[in-house]
């Protein structure tokens, strides 16, 4: 291009810019000359009506702008300003070096002895003295304390405690000290019980075996305990609670304390959902070697000290009054906020202000109690109430409500929001969940019965459009109600089309596949695929009371036994037949006939990953006969079995080795652990047997009149000689070794059940003498000799020795 072309595009470049400079200037003027227009507009319709109007919107401007004009709400301003994170500067870096080269020792503790895991802790307390607040604000230096703080005393654990309490609120709201703080109250809860029970050492005696300090003894100050270290978190939070609900790195220590001070699990490993800690923050911890805190402790309901039931009542009360209806309204939608609300509801629940006008609910509900299900509908609190339903947040809270609340506000509830609307909201995809709490805690049946009624007949679409949920949260109220369960199984009936006798005898496999029976008809079996929720459906069924499991039991005594047999392979098919053996509502001669069923498979049933959990069902309700036929079954296959490990499992379960051994022990200990289950029932029998036999157990020692009349105790000695001695003798004769595993291996199951009745019916009388004869000369050695004649001759040695090999000459038969 040359100097010419160059002149022209300069020049052009910047007659442009100068153009557009003028236009932007025009139009900067009239659009102020616009606003102006409109600000006057405002002011004059603000002065004519009253109420603040706002200006209109045009197409060129933003959907969303902050209005100056609008009236500002004091509750809905943003207080993050409130509280600022702690911050105690950069920590030392040799410091920091310091305790990343312990970090190892922390994750192996390959320490030589305890004294030496004691002496490394209190080097690391001493090398961090005077700068630990300053670390539990450090990314990686918070991490590591929490390693620390597990492997601590419980006074180390207090001292540190105790240091956070000048700034605890700071603390509490940073990002990584809170995680600190919670570790802190997780180790106070479980050494809680101990302090209670008197059980912690001397604070000055700790104190100078763990601490450098030159201080005497008389200056120092005594460590508050983990009860005031609890309560003073707790009242230092108290003020600030509503914020704290809202902040994300703080919510998590309130549902902490919460649990704390109320004694509940903090981590249920039954209910996953109870987790305290995120999925996020348990994969972090578990990607450095940082596994979370699992006691035994925590998972259970601890007793607390009478201070923080106090101490629980006045926090709820407190941040209830306090809070106002748009800051309840606000956290019931707050993915933060939320659990704590809903947590702070579970345990006001058993208060009796639970459900008071203006109480918290109330607050979260929009008035709702204090309106008392007046007739008049209320706009707005529908409004919220149905964007609640369909928030993924807010149906969480809405579950809540309907396991916490009472029968009369349960029905208000569902007749203003559910009833009516089952179809719309059973196929939303959030929705359905708060149905499915809704129909699982149906107060009483009269309520029950409503919602059968009116789900009943879309159990179909509910069934074969991903919904079956429904039908099995109606399904586990009736069973937890005993009522209803008639009108339900005729409502899925309808709904997989089976109307006959004939067609309802498959209603086992309809359910398991969830198909309609005309399509199971026309369908190839081996190709069906299980359904989870078909499963659970008749799990839950299968707990019904008699008449309401029957169609399931006569339609599983209806199939093949072969087809039966291929559901103990399957993951969800051998659930239901768990079930079937495990169920309290199924009696006892049921459960025999379906272990039968499967005799002759359970060796081949112990090497499946599946089957293997239907033989132990069945042995634990089997009786002492049929436990021995599944012995020998898997004895035929002995070699197999111990080559799996699922076999070999399964041969230590059963006690397998020890039969083979002895198999006369081994009928007595299961004896025993029979008589363990029966414990509470029998025990006035089992008392009456053993007063029945103290009497004969004296007799022998007085048939022979030559004898010296011997003391109570050498009687004692005698009688217990003679009488085992002689039913050893006696049982010796009886015993018929089985050997069917070796001489008859294509023998049924029938023929060994045959087989150990009649051994075991002779050699049970047998070994119930003998129990009952020890039983006798027991009684007897509780009563003390005070009369024992000083002239008796002593026991001459010839005669110990003859009783020692009397006594091997027992433990060889035994053997």
């Amino acid at each position: 291009m040359g100097v010419e072309g160059k002149r022209k595009t300069r020049r052009g470049k910047r007659g442009g810019e100068s153009k557009r400079k003028e236009n932007d200037n025009a139009n900067g003027s009239n659009k102020e000359h616009h606003d102006k227009q409109q600000d006057d507009d405002v002011v004059m319709n603000e002065a004519t009506t009253g109420e603040y109007i706002p200006p209109p919107m045009e197409s060129k401007d933003p959907l969303f702008y902050y209005d100056t004009n609008a009236p500002q709400d004091e509750e809905s301003q943003d207080p993050l300003d409130k509280i600022s994170p702690a911050s105690y500067g950069l920590v030392n870096p040799d410091l920091q070096k310091y305790l990343k080269s312990c970090e190892g020792m922390l994750d192996d503790q390959a320490f030589e002895s305890a004294e030496d895991r004691d002496i490394f802790i209190n080097n690391v307390y001493s090398e961090m003295k005077n700068f630990e607040l300053q670390l539990t604000t450090d990314h990686e230096c918070s991490r590591i304390l929490e390693k620390l703080f597990r492997i601590s005393s419980n006074y180390q654990i207090r001292r540190f405690f105790s240091l956070t309490k000048e700034d605890t609120t700071r603390l509490v709201v940073h990002r990584f000290s809170s995680h600190t703080i919670q570790t802190l109250l997780l180790l106070s809860a479980i050494a809680l019980g101990s302090e209670m029970r008197d059980e912690t050492a001397d604070d000055f005696t700790e104190a100078a075996a763990n601490e450098e300090d030159d201080a005497p003894q008389a200056i120092r100050t005594k460590l508050p305990t983990f009860e005031e270290l609890i309560l003073s978190l707790t009242n230092a939070l108290t003020d600030q609670w509503s914020y704290m609900m809202a902040n994300e790195y703080a919510s998590h220590i309130l549902r902490v304390l919460l649990l704390v001070l109320a004694g509940k699990p903090i981590e249920d490993q039954k209910n996953p959902k109870s987790a305290i800690k995120s999925k996020r923050s348990a994969k972090y911890m578990e990607d450095r070697n940082a596994a979370p805190i699992s006691h035994r402790v925590l998972g259970e309901t601890r007793p607390v000290p009478e201070s923080f039931g106090r101490a629980l009542d006045e926090l709820l009360s407190t941040v209830g009054n306090a809070m106002s209806d748009y800051s309840a309204r606000s956290s019931t939608n707050s993915v933060v906020g939320s659990p704590v609300l809903q947590l702070m509801l579970e345990l006001q629940a058993p208060k009796p202000n639970f459900e008071q006008p203006g109480a918290l609910l109330d607050k979260c509900l929009m008035g709702l109690i204090t309106d008392g299900g007046a007739s008049k509908p209320n706009a707005r609190r529908n409004a919220y109430i149905e964007m609640m339903l369909e928030d993924v947040v807010g149906s969480h809270f809405l579950q809540t409500v309907a396991r916490t609340v009472s029968s009369s506000l349960f029905q208000i509830f569902y007749q203003q929001f559910v009833a009516g609307k089952i179809r719309r909201l059973a196929f939303h995809p959030i929705a359905n969940f708060v149905v499915q709490s809704v129909f699982s805690c149906a107060k009483n049946k009269q309520q029950l019965d409503t919602m059968v009624k009116e789900a009943g007949p879309m159990f179909g679409d509910l069934l074969f459009k991903n919904r079956p949920g429904v039908v099995r949260a109606l399904i586990d109220s009736s069973v937890r109600l005993q009522a209803g369960y008639k009108e339900i199984i005729r409502a899925i009936y309808s709904g997989l089309d089976a109307n006959t006798r004939e067609e309802r005898i498959e209603l086992i496999n309809l359910l398991a596949f969830l198909i309609k029976y005309p399509d199971f008809v026309s369908a190839d079996y081996n190709t069906l695929p299980f359904k989870i929720q078909g499963s659970l459906i008749i799990q839950s069924i299968l707990q019904l009371p008699g008449d309401g499991q029957d169609p399931i039991l006569e339609s599983f005594f209806g199939q093949d036994p072969a087809r039966m047999y291929s559901w103990c392979k399957d993951p969800s098919g051998s659930r239901i037949i768990e079930t079937i053996l495990a169920s309290m509502q199924i009696p006892t001669r049921t459960k025999r006939m379906v272990r039968e069923q499967f005799s002759g498979h359970y060796a081949d049933l112990a090497l499946d990953r599946c089957g293997s959990h239907i033989v132990d069902a069945a042995w634990k309700t089997a009786d002492i006969a049929f436990k021995e036929s599944i012995v020998l079954e898997l004895l035929q296959k002995e070699t197999q079995l111990q080559d799996s490990q699922l076999g070999r499992i399964m041969l230590r379960n059963c006690g397998a080795e020890h039969y083979k051994r002895r198999a006369d022990q081994w009928r007595e200990r299961e004896r025993g652990l029979e008589r363990k289950k029966h414990m509470f029932k029998d025990i006035l029998g089992d008392k009456l047997v053993l007063n029945e036999n103290k009497a004969p157990a004296s007799e022998p020692a007085s048939e022979n009149p030559q004898t010296k009349a011997p003391t109570k105790k050498n009687k004692r000695k005698t009688n217990e000689t003679d009488e085992i001695d002689a039913l050893f003798k006696k049982t010796n004769k009886r015993v018929v070794s089985i050997d069917l595993n070796r001489q008859n291996t294509q023998a049924t199951a029938a023929a060994y059940t045959e087989a150990v009745h009649k051994q075991g019916a002779e050699k049970d009388k047998s070994l119930d003498a003998v129990m009952d004869a020890i039983a006798g000369t027991k009684r007897k050695s509780k009563k003390k000799n005070k009369d024992k004649s000083t002239d008796e001759p002593p026991t001459s040695k010839k005669s110990k020795k003859a009783k020692e090999e009397q006594r091997k000459q027992r433990r060889a038969f035994t053997s």
